[in-house]
């Protein structure tokens, strides 16, 4: 009788003591589901903030025909923008359909592209266009497939927001050399194109848009082969001074 109440205790207590270790590690599993969602919400909540202070941080532009505009990240164009004048450029692309809306620009901007590559070529120097006008649909596409792969923070140090792109102004060209391998690449930088448009770009009324040195102040990286048409005149005091189109309307400097 004894043997039976002892065996009885015992299971009871081996009982108890696998529920109370099954407790604990339920426990513990809901307490580092709980850790990881917080740090999880932590993360999005970062993202959100960052995109919060972009929102009050931007105004839209009054004046998007104009051909110096500035677009960029406190800068907006108005929402379903699209320039009025846009045609196809003249001109040599990449691999690209030939109804493709990155090989359009507005009008002026598509002449002094085709002057720009038409006097390079006669020196020996070979262009191809790499992107062109983007619509808003096609910008915000572009912008999530650059979240989803390197994450929203990091995305903002390379590309725009919907709206804030000059792509979408009709007025900027993402060039490479004739061969195009280093289309949109930093190995564009050493090559004797990109050395041209140092040169001579503001010639033909465009400006390196993004230039080394100045990230902090355009907000994005260095850009050799992104071309921003803003006219003669204004080219080419931007580029006799080193300064960037945010110096030249002393505009506050652009926060990452």
């Amino acid at each position: 009788m004894f043997k039976l109440i002892s065996t009885g205790i015992c299971c009871i207590v081996v009982t108890i003591s696998l529920a109370g270790f099954s407790l604990f590690i339920n426990n513990t599993a809901k307490q580092n589901s709980l850790v990881e969602n917080q740090h999880k919400g932590k993360q999005i909540n970062k993202q959100k903030q960052a995109h919060y202070n972009f929102q009050n941080r931007t105004v839209v532009v009054s004046n998007p025909e104009s051909i110096p505009v500035l677009v960029n990240k406190q800068n907006k164009l108005p929402d379903g923008y699209v320039p009025k004048d846009l045609i196809f450029t003249q001109i040599p692309f990449v691999p690209t359909p030939a109804d493709s809306e990155k090989r359009e620009m507005r009008n002026e901007a598509a002449a002094a592209i085709k002057n720009l590559f038409d006097a390079a070529k006669a020196q020996g120097v070979n262009f191809l266009g790499v992107s062109a006008y983007r619509s808003e649909k096609t910008q915000i596409s572009l912008f999530n497939t650059y979240v989803k792969r390197d994450g929203y923070l990091k995305a903002r140090t390379y590309s725009a927001l919907p709206g804030t792109s000059e792509h979408e102004s009709g007025l900027a060209i993402d060039v490479t050399e004739g061969d195009g391998k280093c289309a949109a690449a930093d190995c564009f930088s050493d090559s004797a194109e990109a050395k041209w448009l140092q040169e001579h770009a503001a010639d033909y009324g465009f400006i390196i848009r993004y230039p080394k040195g100045k990230e902090a102040i355009t907000g994005y990286q260095y850009e050799p082969w992104h071309l921003r048409y803003v006219g003669k005149k204004l080219a080419k005091e931007i580029t006799s001074q080193g300064i960037t189109l945010e110096e030249y309307y002393n505009a506050v400097k652009v926060n990452k």
